[in-house]
């Protein structure tokens, strides 16, 4: 099918045809027979380059556990807010491919109008942490079902300033993970139980959903389940 497309494709347009894809806006693409693996390892050691990060201690985790990351008292020390940004900026790119550092680089990327001595810290973790896992990524089976899977989970006020909790959920067809996030509840949650409902309850009307996700799930209707692991929320259909 892929010939026929490209004799179309020439009888139509002047082009030439290429190799297979490996290399696309910092995106390298390995095509095997048992699926597509997409990661950003050049990137990812681009920018340790450019911060020099190289010989940093790694992590196995991009934030520790209870970090108490929030809006510091003035009296803290102030750090360059280029650099700060600038740092934000390479982090956020490479969530195209990483959704292990989503939560966190995005929770960093809320202080960049002043950046304090504690949010730096945070930012030069997360790059410690790519430094020990260059080459993690998507993986996209080549033999997979088109059952389509969302999970949800919710951090009770993480955020330390508002008090708001925090949503994150990815979505998987069959075994490929098609789309992730990770957003700021709009209201402020009296228990972990209700930061739990709100974060599911996107999940569970379909009209919700992006078009291209609809069309791929057939349209069929949602069922919450009710147990996940690790106390998670999520849909099936």
């Amino acid at each position: 099918m892929c010939h026929e497309f490209e004799v179309v494709m020439k009888s139509k347009f002047e082009m030439s045809a290429m190799d297979e894809l490996s290399f696309f806006l910092g995106l390298q693409v390995e095509q095997k027979k048992d699926g597509i693996f997409i990661h950003q390892m050049k990137y990812v050691y681009d920018i340790l380059t450019r911060f020099k990060i190289k010989d940093c201690t790694t992590f196995n985790t991009p934030i520790c556990k209870n970090h108490n990351i929030g809006l510091d008292a003035e009296s803290v020390e102030d750090v360059d807010p280029t650099l700060y940004r600038a740092m934000s900026a390479s982090l956020m790119y490479l969530t195209t491919s990483r959704p292990d550092i989503t939560f966190t680089v995005c929770m960093c990327a809320t202080y960049q109008a002043n950046p304090k001595e504690s949010h730096m810290k945070a930012v030069k973790r997360i790059l410690s942490y790519l430094k020990g896992k260059p080459k993690f990524g998507l993986w996209n089976p080549a033999d997979s079902d088109l059952e389509f899977i969302a999970y949800s989970d919710s951090e009770f006020e993480g955020c330390r300033s508002t008090r708001k909790s925090t949503t994150g959920g990815c979505q998987f067809l069959g075994g490929r993970l098609v789309s992730w996030q990770c957003k700021k509840q709009a209201c402020v949650s009296t228990s972990s139980c209700e930061a739990e409902y709100i974060a599911a309850e996107k999940y569970k009307n379909p009209k919700r959903f992006s078009t291209s996700l609809k069309f791929l799930a057939y349209g069929k209707w949602l069922y919450v389940e009710e147990m996940l692991p690790k106390g998670g929320s999520g849909v099936r259909i």
